[in-house]
């Protein structure tokens, strides 16, 4: 199945794909659908007879969770991203946060802020967490799993890189598309640990092309290590990390200055597609 949030009458509603149109399926986005003990069977059950169903073209999509009670974010993750900034493979996930008012849906603008001059862009496959779970075992990791979609991790290099701590250079406000689909295992190749291309154009030119088959720790076991720290929740996202491809790495680096038109594409999840504004700047 595929799911979203849809904003639509100034309101937003949790949907399933079917066909042409979109399925409401009776809460206000996917977040509190995902928190009912049985949504993926309410959702499998969900008809278009006697629902209300919104067109497919047109659609706006809000961040595929809009309010996670948390975000966490995997850095180097991939074996070529990991070489390709010089360093060695680590023993554990490299772990920091975004938080809900970073998201944005994924056909938003991404608001470039004015304090920065190496804003950098990263494809990346999330995780979304569809029970709670806390100190996971491999099983109940598993288990957790509702799905996966397509995040973008822009980020401010310049702020990243001012302490040894990523946070700051992370967590700028609406500055991070996700969505627009979670998509469940089952309609992916490889199901929890699923192997799918996942692509980065900036104006037309390829920056990133890889596979998620070369993800160091895969889903499962971020599922299981993240669960150890904190509790997971219905709804939060984990994002896996980005291949190699990213500005701050090319010689000479290349950042985006605004007005930038930004593709960001797992397959089998879709296209997350912004424009870069300045931010405060009107579309």
């Amino acid at each position: 199945m595929k799911l979203a949030t849809l904003r639509t009458d100034g309101t937003t509603r949790a949907v399933r794909l079917d066909g042409d149109v979109s399925i409401d399926l009776g809460d206000s986005d996917l977040g509190t659908f995902l928190a009912r003990p049985d949504w993926y069977e309410r959702a499998e059950g969900a008809t278009a007879a006697g629902t209300t169903t919104y067109p497919v073209a047109g659609a706006d999509f809000a961040p595929v969770v809009p309010r996670p009670s948390k975000v966490v974010c995997v850095g180097l993750n991939y074996r070529n991203h990991i070489k390709e900034m010089g360093r060695d493979l680590p023993e554990h996930p490299t772990l920091f946060a975004k938080f809900g008012d970073s998201l944005i849906g994924a056909g938003d603008d991404i608001a470039r802020p004015e304090e920065t001059s190496q804003f950098d862009w990263e494809v990346e496959l999330a995780v979304v967490i569809g029970k709670p779970v806390r100190r996971a075992t491999p099983a109940t990791a598993v288990e957790a799993i509702a799905g996966f979609t397509a995040l973008n991790d822009i980020t401010c290099r310049d702020w990243q890189f001012r302490t040894r701590e990523w946070l700051q250079g992370k967590m700028w406000d609406s500055s991070t598309p996700v969505g627009p689909y979670l998509v469940t295992p089952d309609e992916l190749p490889g199901g929890v640990r699923p192997v799918l291309d996942v692509r980065l154009e900036v104006d037309g030119e390829v920056m990133q092309s890889d596979s998620t088959g070369d993800l160091l720790f895969d889903p499962v076991a971020l599922v299981e290590y993240v669960s150890t720290i904190v509790r997971l929740n219905p709804g939060d996202i984990i994002a896996t990390g980005t291949p190699g491809g990213v500005g701050h790495a090319r010689k000479p680096p290349r950042f985006l200055l605004g007005g930038e038109t930004v593709v960001a594409e797992v397959a089998g999840i879709g296209q997350l597609h912004n424009r870069v504004i300045k931010e405060g700047q009107a579309r």
